[in-house]
């Protein structure tokens, strides 16, 4: 929802013809200066005093090599941020005017002119601030101060300690919960003004909730329901309402008007022909527009909201009996196809649109329907959701409390997460990627019984949170929206038995359900890692700033584990599956083929087994910060193997193996998500380590619609007693329609266990300027292949690919500017898996 207003700007008044109510934007430069007096610089909101700071160059990066160490003193100070408004005569004219904050992050005291308008406390809320009497024409000064949280942790944890796995007394600030660190990020206790802050002036009253409801019919018949409320209570003779509805293409497919009597509206509106809204690969997306223009009764504007919705029933459904948690769309079933997010920065007032967007698109590249939001951040951007809607991306919302309790004891905090609750609710209810809202990230392991205890809130205090406070705002504001408790507290599965249990891959395949979580952990990319450390720090993935940048095992800053734990976690389990690297840019590398190793093959087998298991979210998306994480994308938007590699696994039609190495078989499946069913041809070929064929075949197939079957099995027996199972590689192809949709690289032995020798892989180049193709081919199999321009930050088609010798494969490369074919030729590095290997004595 937006709200169509005219843009006060300094002391430019402007009005705009759809509305009377009025903006005056404060964003832009500020000054802040700390009580210390040691600090007075320029500012910029939105923003935070990290930002500021280093804009200002009164700090290094936080996030190079152990520079966060020396930036604690940071939160611990108080921040005021003033600048001087000047406010036009006629904006004071509007009967009401406000301050309007939508972020303060987070104990806040306000005062224009020297007078105190209030104090905040939450990070999350939109706080308003009456000035009638209080602003005046001209000059006025703003000032915010921000106080430390420090304080007021201590003091109320001192008073009464919560159970967390987080740090003592944050959960008594309604922040950021990693902004204290996690176990894939730094401690940088912000804070500032760090969402968008304005006056607000308006005539008689203003839209106060535009609720949208869809009725869809057995006939597939869609009609709106508009309920909304207009304040203040005192209203009481009828405005009339005038509301148009325009279809995707900007046409307008319906009107009505109806009266506001005693601040209420309910209206109804038809859709003709209406066109449904589907997640990513089950249909388009459409998108509706639905404006409530506020009129006086001289039919002049008093305001206008705007709603952008997608037609559709989008339904999380609880795991029940032997069906497990599950999506629909439109009343049909979909496996889940994702990734858990995490906030894009530890200041996220400086992502920019242009990010958000990106980080959607790349979940879409690689065939994602899903994302979760996990609860230790920050509510997203509106950007980021309109990002989802456009490109199909199902959202799981979780509000914002993870792994720790929260005094729900207190009446005081409870209402203050309601408000918090309602802001963030009505803001967001109607994207239509939204599936879900979910009330935190595991804490029902704290959840105990009768009485709090040292490690346990009681199971009461947990339900007046979760299910009381939460569901109801979510059921009176977004009542056709599903809501659970907690996440795993609704049939879904977080499975850490691997990355913490420290059990192989294979552990994978005694889980099933909705696994909302489970992942492993690698290095970014050479280029990044670089980024964030000296030439000396790379002499080993052990040294002190590389282990810096290791949370796992370590976590908050201040913990005596110093990063080896996690470091030493990665190696153990890497070590069942692939030989030691031969040098430090090696072992970072590795590292991703051993994590999209380990993904792909939890991805594959839970998609075989569809219905029983119906979603497959990895932890995690995205880097908060450089450094070692379960992350697909680095903190720079770079991929990694595993995101290369989910574009695979996560396939709309997926060709997959199952080894059964008693009896020498191979079980081949075929998993579809796609929505009709469709023609296939299956191809299979045997090859030994040298590339020599023993076997090929193939077989046409009718791939039914949303379902996974066995297709065939190989009866392989022969062909491993003769040439070993180190000795024997099976390649898979799957075409639909006629072109190519999934290949799959099935194997008897760990790939440690290969008897694979260094390829021979050829290159031919063609295109232009900044687009060109590759194409390669091995005379060996060249298994996990991938290319890399250095220097440049290249976008490939394709990468950490299994080349099979005979086979060419084109890659296409789009480079951020031109470059020549001999520049292109010399920069162009391709490898594979035995590049990694220590070179033979």
């Amino acid at each position: 929802m937006f709200r169509l207003s005219a843009t006060v700007v300094a002391a430019a008044l402007w009005a705009q013809a759809a509305s009377a109510l009025e903006t005056l934007d404060l964003g832009g430069r500020w000054e802040v200066s700390d009580d210390a007096g040691e600090y007075r610089l320029a500012a910029t909101v939105p923003g935070c005093i990290h930002t500021d700071l280093l804009a200002a160059k009164r700090i290094p990066d936080p996030y190079f090599r152990d520079n966060e160490v020396r930036q604690q003193w940071i939160g611990e100070r108080a921040w005021t941020y003033r600048r001087e408004i000047t406010i036009p005569a006629e904006f004071l004219k509007h009967e009401t005017v406000l301050l309007r904050c939508e972020g303060l992050d987070t104990l806040a005291g306000i005062r224009l002119n020297g007078r105190e308008l209030g104090k905040t406390d939450n990070m999350f809320r939109t706080w308003e601030f009456k000035l009638n009497g209080i602003a005046k024409a001209g000059s006025n000064r703003l000032e915010i101060r921000f106080d430390p949280v420090g304080p007021h942790m201590a003091k109320l944890e001192k008073a009464r300690p919560l159970p967390t796995w987080n740090t003592p007394g944050a959960s008594y600030v309604r922040k950021m919960p990693c902004n204290f660190g996690w176990d894939w990020g730094p401690t940088l206790v912000t804070s500032g003004i760090w969402r968008k802050i304005s006056l607000v002036g308006y005539d008689t009253t203003r839209w106060d909730n535009v609720q949208i409801l869809q009725n869809h019919g057995a006939d597939g018949s869609v009609g709106l329901d508009v309920i909304a409320t207009a304040g203040p209570a005192s209203l009481t003779d009828p405005l009339p309402v005038r509301l148009t509805l325009r279809d995707p293409s900007g046409k307008t497919v319906g009107e009505t008007a109806a009266p506001l009597a005693t601040g209420q509206l309910r209206a109804a509106i038809p859709v003709p022909s209406p066109q449904l809204w589907w997640p990513a690969g089950m249909g388009g997306q459409p998108l509706y527009t639905l404006t409530a223009e506020l009129l006086d009764k001289n039919n002049r504007p008093l305001d206008t909201v705007a709603t952008r919705i997608g037609l559709r029933v989008l339904r999380a459904l609880p795991q029940c009996g032997d069906q497990t948690m599950r999506f629909t769309a439109n009343g049909v079933p979909f496996f889940a196809k994702g990734a858990n997010c995490i906030p894009l920065d530890m200041f996220p007032s400086r992502v920019t649109p242009e990010q958000m967007r990106r980080h959607v698109a790349d979940a879409a590249a690689v065939n994602m329907n899903s994302l979760r939001f996990w609860g230790g951040g920050c509510y997203e951007d509106d950007t980021l959701f309109d990002a989802c809607d456009e490109l199909g991306i199902c959202v799981w919302m979780d509000f914002k409390f993870s792994c720790a309790t929260y005094p729900s004891f207190d009446p005081a905090f409870l209402e203050n997460v309601r408000q918090e609750a309602r802001d963030n609710v009505l803001r967001l209810r109607h994207h239509p990627c939204i599936a879900l809202w979910c009330g935190n990230n595991e804490i029902m392991f704290f959840r105990g019984k009768d009485t709090w205890e040292k490690d346990k809130m009681s199971e009461a205090d947990y339900y007046k949170l979760f299910r009381d406070t939460l569901g109801e705002v979510v059921r009176a504001h977004a009542p056709q929206s599903d809501y659970v408790t907690g996440s795993p507290d609704c049939g879904d599965v977080h499975y850490w038995g691997v990355w913490h249990g420290g059990k192989p891959f294979e552990a994978y395949g005694e889980i099933h359900g909705f696994l909302s979580e489970f992942g492993f952990q690698s290095w970014p990319v050479p280029a990044t890692v670089n980024a964030f450390t000296d030439p000396a720090d790379r002499d080993s993935v052990y040294s002190p700033v590389m282990r810096m940048h290791e949370r796992s095992g370590r976590g908050w800053l201040g913990s005596e584990e110093d990063g080896t734990v996690g470091t030493n976690r990665l190696f153990d389990v890497q070590r069942m599956y692939f030989r030691e690297p031969k040098d430090f840019e090696s072992t970072l590398w590795l590292s991703q083929i051993n994590q999209a190793f380990g993904i792909e093959y939890a991805a594959s087998l839970w998609r075989r087994e569809m219905p029983r298991s119906m979603g497959c979210v990895f932890w995690q998306y995205n880097d908060i910060w450089p450094g070692t994480s379960w992350s697909s994308v680095d903190s720079l938007g770079r991929w990694k193997a595993l995101h290369y590699r989910a574009r695979h696994f996560y396939a709309p039609a997926l060709v997959s193996g199952v080894a059964d190495e008693k009896d020498g078989s191979l079980a081949v499946w075929v998993t579809s998500d796609l929505m009709k069913s469709t023609a296939g041809k299956l191809t299979w070929r045997v090859t030994d380590a040298a590339g020599a064929e023993l076997q090929r075949g193939n077989a046409d197939l009718t791939i039914p619609p949303r379902e996974s079957h066995e297709v065939r099995k190989l009866a392989l027996k022969e062909l491993l007693e003769k040439h070993g199972a180190g000795n024997v590689l099976v390649w898979l192809g799957l075409e639909t329609e006629g072109a190519a949709a999934s290949q799959s690289l099935c194997l008897f032995a760990k790939p440690k266990d290969l008897n694979l020798s260094p390829p021979e892989i050829r290159t031919t180049i063609e295109g232009n300027d900044s687009r060109w193709t590759v194409t390669l081919d091995s005379n060996r199999p060249a298994l996990w292949t991938w290319l890399e321009i250095e220097g440049t930050d290249a976008v490939f088609s394709d990468n950490f690919f299994h080349l099979a010798p005979g086979d060419p494969r084109k890659i296409t490369i789009t480079l951020p500017a031109p470059m020549s074919a001999d520049a292109l030729r010399g920069k162009l590095r391709t490898r594979s898996l035995t590049d990694t290997y220590p070179k033979a004595p």
